[in-house]
């Protein structure tokens, strides 16, 4: 069958199986010599294909919830979506969550997602207490902070090559609503933005966006959104506020034209998006604040048939503000606009391989063409001079080098156990073989 991920960049012929028990894993992996896990396919590129694919999705059953203490335990099908039905009118919300909910938990683990609370919250692997890990033998183990800790460091932002993720342990936090309470203010440009940053280390959850199609004096032109969650007595005219109204989703049936994504277009888009910042309510439900794409269902299809490819990449904090400029006057150069520029500040590293440092992200999202991989290798040479790296959970087309410069200082660690637990080097996608993984 024709498999790709949320890009839709690349497509492969592969063979995709679901099983339904850890069994049927167990006797799929020990007849594989190659395979890689799979959830939601939410990855943008190639870091959950192999010719031989196993689906986690028909394991996603809730094994246990400790009510007294928001620790629930779950397979590793289980999708943000499920966790978030179930558990917020109970006055729970997941500690650490993506731009999207159509994730599952083992992806979310081999990803070690990050959300717009890292400066102070870190990554998703933060709150797993223990993790149940399937190796190429078939063999199923435990491991935690505490019990086989290389291989849960490992594991936690592996991008599932250490082995398949069965079960996780992991921490919610309470909540009184379902709503956030947000706060909006406008940067004319990449230095304000940097400063309305570094004066929000106590928001809990900070975001920018950012037009990456201006220069001069507005290169960086940006919208500071910043958020906490509501109390009950903020909003006493909701009668039940852990409870949401359903709202209309809207589809994309059909792969827009390429050509729809241009540079004007953008432009366009990026001018509404700036207008809309001065219209928001202060006071939103937790949906429109954390997830505003998963309303539009198949939204990836609006940069046309050839698919998107993002180019998410992070700098330490002293090299984040020349790194980035660098960046913008690239691509606004180029006239290769994103109408998704998204900037965040991270905090301390977790896992491994996990992506995020202490430093700046940059997120940006274009349709896949020869002039946009182009622009990428300029953008290439950038984080190499900052010593930057690139995140692989969006990466599809990044070099063996670029690769090897940013991880440099993660890389051997997590070889030496990946080559313990899995000598025969059975858990592999394109993205490993790719970057020599």
């Amino acid at each position: 069958m024709k498999i790709s991920n949320w890009g839709n960049y690349p497509v492969i012929d592969a063979e995709m199986v679901t099983p339904s028990s850890y069994d049927q894993v167990k006797q799929i992996a020990l007849r594989s010599p190659s395979l890689i896990a799979r959830g939601l396919g939410r990855c943008y590129g190639d870091s959950s294909l192999n010719e031989k694919i196993i689906s986690t999705t028909r394991l996603n059953h809730i094994v246990s919830f400790d009510e007294k203490n928001g620790i629930l335990c779950c397979e590793a099908g289980v999708s943000l979506e499920e966790i978030l039905d179930v558990f917020v009118p109970r006055g729970w919300f997941l500690p650490v969550t993506p731009g999207t909910k159509f994730v599952t938990i083992g992806g979310a683990v081999a990803s070690d997602v990050h959300g717009k609370n890292h400066h102070q919250a870190g990554s998703f692997c933060n709150y797993v207490h223990s993790l149940r890990l399937m190796l190429s033998d078939g063999k199923i183990i435990f491991c935690s902070k505490e019990e086989n800790r290389d291989i849960f460091e490992a594991t936690c932002g592996g991008m599932g090559l250490t082995g398949i993720i069965l079960e996780a342990t992991f921490q919610l936090i309470k909540i009184e609503t379902a709503y956030i309470r947000q706060k909006i203010e406008k940067a004319k440009n990449l230095e304000q933005i940097f400063q309305l940053f570094e004066a929000s280390n106590n928001s809990t959850y900070t975001v920018a966006w950012i037009d990456c199609l201006q220069k001069g004096n507005h290169l960086g032109r940006s919208v500071m959104i910043r958020g906490e969650h509501a109390l009950a007595k903020e909003i006493p005219a909701v009668k039940n506020p852990l409870i949401l109204p359903e709202k209309m989703k809207f589809n994309i049936p059909f792969n827009f034209p390429n050509i729809s994504l241009s540079a004007f277009s953008v432009k366009i888009f990026n001018e509404i998006w700036n207008l809309k910042y001065g219209f928001v309510p202060s006071i939103i439900d937790y949906n429109t604040f954390f997830y505003p794409l998963d309303s539009i269902l198949h939204w990836n299809r609006l940069y046309g048939k050839n698919g998107l490819a993002q180019y998410q990449c992070l700098f330490s904090k002293e090299s984040s503000y020349e790194a980035i400029k660098e960046l913008l006057e690239i691509i606004s150069k180029s006239g290769e606009g994103s109408p998704l520029g998204v900037l965040k500040l991270f905090g301390k590293q977790n896992g491994i391989l996990s992506f995020p440092q202490e430093g700046y992200t940059l997120a940006l999202d274009f349709p896949v063409r020869n002039s946009v991989f182009q622009l990428f290798q300029k953008l290439d040479e950038v984080v190499m001079k900052y010593n930057g790296r690139i995140y692989l959970t969006k990466d599809s087309r990044m070099s063996t080098e670029v690769f090897k410069h940013g991880y440099r200082n993660d890389l051997p660690s997590f070889q030496i156990v990946k080559r313990r637990i899995d000598k025969e080097n059975k858990f592999q996608s394109l993205q490993s073989r790719r970057l020599e993984i």
